[in-house]
């Protein structure tokens, strides 16, 4: 299905379409030509692959030459068209694909990070309530100002930064901080646009303009880490540049200069193309993209969609990873680790606070209804149900009352130190009072991934920096989950703009960092990296094309066996690199201090392309892909949620 959905958006493009009707009029030319059709059926069949393929490098080329700078964009045309000068439609035909191939993809990240950012800004609402002497009134977020009160009732999403100045709720904030919670707020608390109210009517104080809130500032991060990464390429442009130049003025003084010496029109044209045919770039074209296309695929069919073929060397030259704790090395979802109870068995007390939980759409409430189910308790009716936000639940199951919440108004001393001991274990402590006593204590976990721990060993194995942890939880859960996987370098209690220049320093240091994370507010920080993964099981549109990497299974444990995959590709790159260059240079030499038969020029050229083209392709074979780590050592114990 996600595959299927990017191949969607990329057909949308009309750089893509035009690519592959070049592809498509190339193959079938290809084949009318090799069954001897006549001149008057594949000829037509060329000049469609050129002219889909070639009209829109050909017009940027000229653009360029407008400009007085001369790009790789035209020379191909021209080496193309000069191919198919001299009867060599095959090897102009396929430098037109390749290169109308590499087009459409750039256009296609280009026009993805575009969309990202736009659907970033959507998720704040338009509307607002706004409330004030006159009652309420709906108004576009655009005009709040500073100071203004606004009404946000359950289910809504609020629609600015700001205080609470009065109700209580419950905000899934999850966009902002990544964490699986809701937040309970009071009177005091800071919201932020884009977060939902879950429970409880809250009256809000705008505190920033809608341009200033903190979700517009993510979007802001996200745009420009994007347009720092694209300056990256500058260099490569220059080395376009240089070598196009380089070759056209060759290619007329080998034209010119024999003529001035007396040799014949005839063959000094036939030397001049034959060097042009002979140090065109199509086996190096081809040298690099192959193998990074091949490289892509394999990933694809193990469920990792690595977005171009620059993310896949990218992913090459990682030393430094930095990974998001919920959903990325821990499930993301809360789950009972233990029952403590004091007048009660612990399957009594379990029973009764999920039967009290049961009508909750709380997260902590459904982990307690699970475990209880899971253990195959019955879960008696419960009537007279409450929900007290930022409190808890309260219930009557069979004739008794019971309280299922927050451990903060308990004052019993061996309550208080079951809830100490859960907490200091990074748990999430939950007070279960019956008849208005307490009776026993749930503490409620985030489990890790399983083969988290041999995940960060392997990607520790394979760059410089050991891995480091951001997150936005607190620091107890976040030094729970470090010491679970392996982790020594930690940071907690992070906003996106922390997590950003957590990244920024490490760049800063010389390091090529890989950010692996889940939620919206990972997206600033993946955009920031050198390689930004997202974990597809969240299904956040930002944070899925604000990432360089998808891992569309949220099998955390292909990691390791993907950048082997890319480092394996960067070899092949290389070698072929190697291989086309020295035949080229040896060809262009030989044309140069000798004479080259032409027949023997393409001959060579289109061996070297053909040779580096097959290499590349030995990264579609199953074994290129490397096993995933297997756990040497039982998983550590579940850790908790904030």
């Amino acid at each position: 299905m996600a595959i299927s959905a990017w191949w969607r958006s990329f057909v949308r493009l009309s750089e893509a379409r035009w690519a592959l009707a070049s592809l498509a009029f190339f193959v079938v030319a290809a084949l009318t030509q090799l069954l001897d059709a006549p001149v008057g059926v594949w000829a037509p069949l060329w000049a469609a692959c050129y002219l889909s393929g070639g009209w829109e490098p050909a017009l940027a080329g000229l653009r360029a030459l407008r400009e007085r700078t001369l790009d790789v964009d035209l020379l191909m045309v021209v080496a193309a068209v000069g191919a198919a000068a001299i009867g060599q439609v095959l090897d102009g035909g396929l430098l037109i694909v390749i290169f109308a191939t590499s087009g459409a993809l750039e256009a296609w990240a280009t026009e993805r990070t575009e969309s990202s950012v736009c659907g970033l800004l959507e998720l704040a609402p338009e509307r607002a309530r706004r409330v004030g002497a006159a009652g309420e009134e709906e108004v576009d977020v655009a005009d709040l100002r500073v100071g203004d009160e606004v009404l946000v009732r359950p289910g809504e999403t609020i629609s600015a930064d700001g205080t609470v100045v009065d109700g209580a709720g419950e905000v899934d904030q999850a966009s902002i901080t990544g964490e699986p919670l809701p937040a309970a707020k009071t009177v005091g608390d800071e919201v932020f646009a884009g977060t939902v109210n879950g429970t409880g009517a809250l009256r809000v104080r705008v505190a920033r303009e809608a341009g200033a809130s903190v979700m517009a500032r993510i979007a802001v991060l996200v745009e420009q880490a994007s347009a720092t990464k694209a300056r990256t390429q500058r260099f490569v442009e220059t080395i376009e540049q240089r070598y196009s130049v380089g070759v056209v003025v060759a290619t007329v003084a080998i034209f010119l200069i024999p003529l001035w010496f007396g040799e014949d029109l005839r063959g000094a044209l036939l030397r001049a193309m034959t060097f042009m045919i002979v140090a065109s770039p199509c086996a190096v074209v081809l040298a690099t993209m192959p193998p990074l296309l091949a490289a892509i695929a394999t990933a694809g069919r193990r469920g990792v969609l690595v977005k171009s073929a620059q993310v896949m060397e990218d992913l090459a030259t990682m030393d430094a990873v930095a990974l998001d704790k919920t959903g990325t090395l821990t499930e993301g979802r809360p789950e009972l680790a233990s029952v403590h109870g004091l007048g009660l068995d612990g399957d009594t007390l379990l029973a009764l606070a999920a039967a009290a939980e049961h009508p909750s759409e709380h997260p902590l409430a459904r982990a307690v209804v699970a475990a209880a189910r899971a253990r195959g308790l019955a879960l008696a009716d419960a009537v007279d149900f409450a929900a007290e936000p930022g409190r808890g639940v309260r219930a009557v199951v069979e004739g008794r009352s019971v309280r299922v919440g927050s451990p903060a108004p308990v004052t019993d001393p061996r309550v208080r130190r079951l809830v100490a001991d859960a907490e200091d274990a990074g748990h999430t402590a939950v007070v279960v009072h019956v008849d208005d006593r307490p009776q026993g204590v749930l503490a409620l976990t985030d489990a890790l991934r399983p083969g988290a721990r041999a995940t960060v060993a392997a990607l520790a194995a394979r760059t410089v920096d050991p891995p480091l942890l951001l997150t936005g939880d607190n620091s107890r859960t976040a030094a729970r989950v470090a010491a679970a996987v392996g982790i020594d370098d930690r940071r907690a209690e992070l906003l996106p703009a922390d997590k950003v220049a957590a990244i920024e320093d490490r760049r800063a240091a010389g390091r090529r960092v890989m950010v692996v994370g889940d939620g919206i507010n990972d997206a600033p920080a993946l955009a920031t990296a050198h390689v930004g993964v997202a974990m597809g099981h969240a299904g956040a549109d930002l944070t899925l094309q604000a990432a360089d990497v998808v891992v569309v299974r949220d099998e955390l444990a292909t990691l390791p066996a993907l950048v082997d995959l890319a480092r394996r590709a960067r070899r092949v790159v290389v070698a072929n690199l190697v291989i086309a260059g020295s035949i080229i240079t040896g060809l262009v030499v030989w044309d140069l201090v000798g004479t080259l038969p032409l027949p023997l020029g393409v001959a060579g050229h289109e061996g070297s392309t053909v040779l580096v083209g097959l290499n590349g392709l030995r990264l579609l074979r199953s074994g290129a892909w490397s096993p995933r780590p297997a756990d040497t050592a039982e998983e550590p114990e579940p850790v908790g949620v904030r």
